[in-house]
């Protein structure tokens, strides 16, 4: 399921393409709990590298903010836990996004 969804992101532009990122991100939030993550991501079809895309994609266009560790790496899997905890956080940004544009 989710590397269709993964395919599906990759040839669409535009709106459609935030909104099946914006679809990823909450599905791998919602496996974010297991250990080893990168392991239940390749399980689930993905690579870790296509999730760090996808999530890059939302960073750069101000729609989640990745955490970082004191040394500036990215903290990945903390930042769809925060997700997982707090969906609605993500949900308003997009919301105030919107809103914004018009």
């Amino acid at each position: 399921m989710l590397a269709e969804m993964y395919r599906r992101y990759r040839v669409a532009k535009g709106e459609e393409k935030k909104k099946l990122a914006h679809e990823l991100i909450m599905e791998l939030a919602r496996h974010s709990s297991q250990e080893p993550f990168w392991d239940e991501v390749k399980k689930l079809g993905l690579t870790p590298d296509k999730v760090k895309e996808v999530m890059l994609s939302l960073e750069e266009r101000g729609e989640i903010e990745i955490k970082r560790s004191s040394d500036g790496r990215r903290l990945w899997v903390l930042t769809l836990r925060d997700i997982k905890r707090n969906p609605v956080k993500l949900d308003r940004w997009l919301a105030l996004k919107k809103r914004q544009e018009k």
